[in-house]
């Protein structure tokens, strides 16, 4: 039985892996690359969705032109942070938050069409109660 497991999660991490590389990939694409029936692997992908393993698909979109920031956030101890990160992801321009440990307590990917939507956003982060302190760094060139 625990063979037949580590079997059927491995086939789970390759189509994961293949939906990352590109969620449009095509679930009959899919049972071709994996040798597994159409059906097969669309029963499996619903169970990824249904069991949280996969939250969301996505489009990833060329930057043209777009500046972008991460911002550290530092939060009063007596805020939740989950509450402020909440309340940042909320923000127009926040694309992704991140809770994180050392220095600061979250971190914001930030997107706007120019220098001064970016720094709009920041400027919104700042006003999320429990928010202390802020820092900072644009992005100069992305690599993919």
């Amino acid at each position: 039985m625990k063979r037949k497991q580590a079997d059927s999660d491995r086939i789970d991490e390759l189509i994961i892996g293949i939906l990352k590389e590109n969620s449009r990939t095509s679930n009959t694409d899919i049972a071709t690359k994996l040798i597994l029936s159409e059906s097969a692997v669309r029963r499996r992908i619903e169970n990824l969705k249904s069991n949280g393993r996969i939250r969301k698909f996505t489009v990833e979109v060329a930057d043209r032109g777009m500046s972008s920031a991460i911002t550290w956030a530092s939060v009063n101890p007596s805020v939740p942070t989950k509450q402020v990160s909440e309340k940042m992801r909320t923000v127009k321009g926040v694309e992704v938050v991140y809770e994180t440990a050392g220095q600061f307590d979250v971190a914001a990917i930030i997107t706007g069409a120019n220098i001064t939507d970016v720094n709009k956003t920041i400027e919104g982060i700042r006003r999320i109660d429990g928010v202390i302190s802020t820092n900072t760094t644009m992005v100069l060139r992305t690599i993919r």
